[in-house]
């Protein structure tokens, strides 16, 4: 049978399944497949193509004679990621471990693919939040340059898993029927709230979610002196992140301008018609592998800027369609197998 020697490791999780989904919807080659996770999901039966698949525990014996190893995310790729690059497989780490690594190339697909080539047997799929912004910079930045990002961004509770999204739920019934509201996953109650905290606080009292978006994009763009600045955010929304992102660009760009350069971007949608009431928004984009632009406008406080609204999907293109695009990327450049 065509096609490549597959793992998924952390299968069993809300990113695993959308990656299991997205392969199956976009037919990627797969000659043998298998699904790992942790002892507690080891059992488990997951569907592909119609085949149902037995969660394994992951060893290190899981790797044996795979082609590509992808990691969900979590702990995992610590520990076995090095191990499945000297068996041979190419890596494709959607967890933080690696992003900043000057040996391990950090990509998204529309913007750097090129970058796959220099990889030595670990890939990392950029922070959700860091694909979803990057995207249409990238289109801005190829046409006037970009001097400085502000980014506030709006975080839908399933970027925090599974239990975010059990948390939404039962904090607004809990809100709704006067009962008691107790956080667990996240600091304080999320329905009917916002919460301006996403992962650990680190320098400057930024979060670590923010310090990401600032490093991982410089990384990505290749550009250390692009100046961003960046307040994550969750909201009560179940799936789908939004970001209001600023731009100074070293060159003017009107609005009409901008519109045409981002519609014309590869995975970008423009959603952007005031008088329609059309812009993007989370309930719409959920489900979706593009990236939704809209109210772009120029900025009234100074001459070279712009004001764009961004809605993806954060399970999606945010994680798992970034990472098999990656592996689509391999294929086409001949990239498996190979250091």
């Amino acid at each position: 049978m065509a096609g490549n020697k597959v793992i998924i490791v952390g299968a069993s999780g809300a990113v695993g399944q959308e990656m299991l989904k997205i392969m199956e919807e976009r037919n990627f080659p797969v000659s043998e497949l298998k699904l790992c996770a942790t002892e507690r999901s080891a059992g488990q039966e997951m569907l592909f193509k119609g085949k149902a698949y037995t969660v394994e525990e992951t060893t290190p014996a899981s790797f044996e004679g795979m082609e590509i190893a992808f990691f969900a995310g979590g702990e995992a790729s610590l520990e076995f990621g090095p191990l499945a690059a000297e068996m041979g497989a190419v890596v494709i780490d959607n967890s933080s471990n690696f992003r900043l690594d000057p040996d391990v190339p950090l990509v998204v697909p529309e913007v750097n693919p090129e970058d796959v080539k220099t990889h030595k047997g670990i890939i990392a799929n950029p922070n959700c939040s860091t694909i979803i912004m990057v995207v249409p910079l990238k289109a801005i930045y190829d046409v006037a340059g970009i001097k400085r990002v502000v980014v506030s961004t709006y975080q839908a509770v399933s970027g925090a898993g599974a239990e975010g999204i059990t948390e939404l739920t039962e904090h607004t019934r809990a809100a709704l029927d006067g009962g008691e509201v107790v956080p667990s996953k996240f600091q304080y109650p999320i329905a009917f709230n916002l919460i301006p905290h996403i992962d650990v606080f680190q320098e400057m009292d930024y979060t670590k979610e923010e310090w990401k978006m600032v490093k991982e994009t410089r990384k990505i763009l290749h550009d250390d002196a692009l100046q961003i600045t960046a307040t994550t955010v969750r909201v009560p929304v179940y799936r789908s992140h939004s970001e209001s992102i600023n731009i100074e660009t070293k060159s003017k760009v009107t609005a009409e301008h901008a519109k045409k350069i981002l519609a014309d971007f590869p995975g970008v949608i423009v959603q952007d018609s005031p008088a329609d009431k059309k812009y993007p928004m989370p309930l719409y984009t959920s489900g979706k592998d593009e990236i939704f632009v809209g109210r772009i406008r120029e900025d009234n406080s100074v001459d070279k800027g712009l004001n764009i609204w961004v809605v993806a999907d954060q399970l999606r293109k945010g994680a798992a369609t970034n990472a098999i695009q990656i592996a689509e990327l391999l294929i086409k450049y001949d990239c498996l197998g190979k250091r």
